[in-house]
């Protein structure tokens, strides 16, 4: 199974005692903020990793996982018109479904941007014509990015800091695969925003316990910004939204503070990915991807190639146009298709094998 990203890596063998000592908070309302523990922990670790002070009873709030937070966010956030017109949402094309539908119900205008190799397999939203940049609230991007394991270095923040500062709208960064990565820590959008002197309330981030420590029915992430943007979010969650159980904040609190899985779990997957290296180096237009899970293989076409592959091999992989949507006759995710290497490495080993003799060979 390489269809889908769930992580199958062990979870930390401590969790379930920390769990299990904290049973009775099934019983409680879970503060829906997160615990002020918590929310200290995830500060410390956004210090650590980015060198950014964030104060966590003002600027952090935990979530009931980040696609929680993706959704909610940007109706906390996204006026219902922009310069009198229909608000519009940028996202990449391939993308993660629920920058869409959130769009869609604010009622803005979802606004593709294709995300291919000519651009780095990162968006290109400077390249949009100003009668769009004027009606967007929202430009989401997501680093390392899924499908296709790009990283937005520096200077990619600062110009996309750069023109949301001149056009008034907001960064939603999901950085869920933050540190899954070969070699070198990707850069944050906080941090950069915050060495630029950029308005605290420019960029949101989002991040996730379930790829960086295989917690992925945790259901547990958090969401930080400046304090303006946190206190519409948190008043959104007082009134609709669905904070994370008790003992699980508890068990979160211990996994925010804890490195050494991480690194153990990083390593497991940049075994994987130096398999990948190996076993596709010969492909035509294989790029080796830069952070996540993902390989983003090309092909003729993403569904016929899924099918083939399923049929002749038993390995389920997914058509890169289930990630994309067609504009202007052209759809970004055709030619390829997304396989995840989240099974062990022997597994993943034979999978990828019998991928390239049946479709490269």
């Amino acid at each position: 199974m390489m269809t889908i990203g769930e992580p199958q890596h062990a979870f930390p063998g401590w969790v379930s005692s920390i769990l299990a000592a904290n049973v009775d908070g099934y019983g409680k309302y879970p503060p829906n903020d997160g615990t002020p523990e918590l929310r200290k922990e995830i500060a410390g670790w956004i210090e650590r990793r980015y060198s950014v002070i964030c104060d966590p009873d003002t600027r952090i709030m935990a979530l009931n996982g980040t696609r929680e937070g993706l959704y909610n966010a940007a109706m906390a956030l996204s006026p219902e018109t922009r310069n009198g017109a229909r608000p519009a949402v940028l996202m990449p094309n391939p993308f993660y479904q629920v920058y869409a539908v959130a769009s869609l119900a604010l009622g803005a205008e979802p606004i593709y941007v294709p995300a291919t190799a000519e651009t780095g397999f990162l968006p290109d939203y400077a390249a949009l014509p100003p009668e769009i940049l004027n009606r967007v609230t929202i430009a989401y991007i997501c680093s390392p990015a899924n499908p296709q394991g790009a990283v937005a270095d520096e200077g990619y923040w600062r110009r996309l800091i750069a023109l949301a500062e001149q056009y008034d709208f907001r960064i939603f960064a999901d950085e869920c695969y933050a540190e899954i990565y070969r070699d070198t820590p990707p850069p944050g959008a906080m941090q950069i925003a915050e060495a630029m002197g950029a308005d605290p309330e420019r960029v949101v981030i989002f991040h996730s316990l379930s790829k960086r420590s295989n917690l992925p029915g945790l259901r547990s992430g958090f969401v930080a910004s400046g304090p303006e943007n946190m206190k519409r979010i948190k008043q959104l969650r007082a009134f609709a939204g669905a904070p994370l159980p008790l003992p699980l904040q508890r068990v979160a609190e211990a996994v925010w503070r804890d490195e050494e899985h991480v690194a153990a779990n990083r390593a497991a997957y940049a075994e994987k990915f130096d398999l990948a290296d190996g076993i596709f180096g010969g492909v035509d237009g294989y790029a080796s991807p830069e952070a996540g899970f993902f390989l983003w293989l090309p092909v003729e076409d993403g569904e016929a190639a899924a099918l083939k592959l399923w049929t002749e091999t038993g390995v389920r992989v997914l058509p890169g146009a289930y990630l994309s949507r067609d504009v202007n006759g052209a759809n970004p995710g055709a030619g390829y298709i997304r396989v995840a290497l989240v099974t062990p490495k022997e597994e993943t080993e034979r999978g990828l094998i019998r991928l390239r003799d049946c479709l490269y060979v």
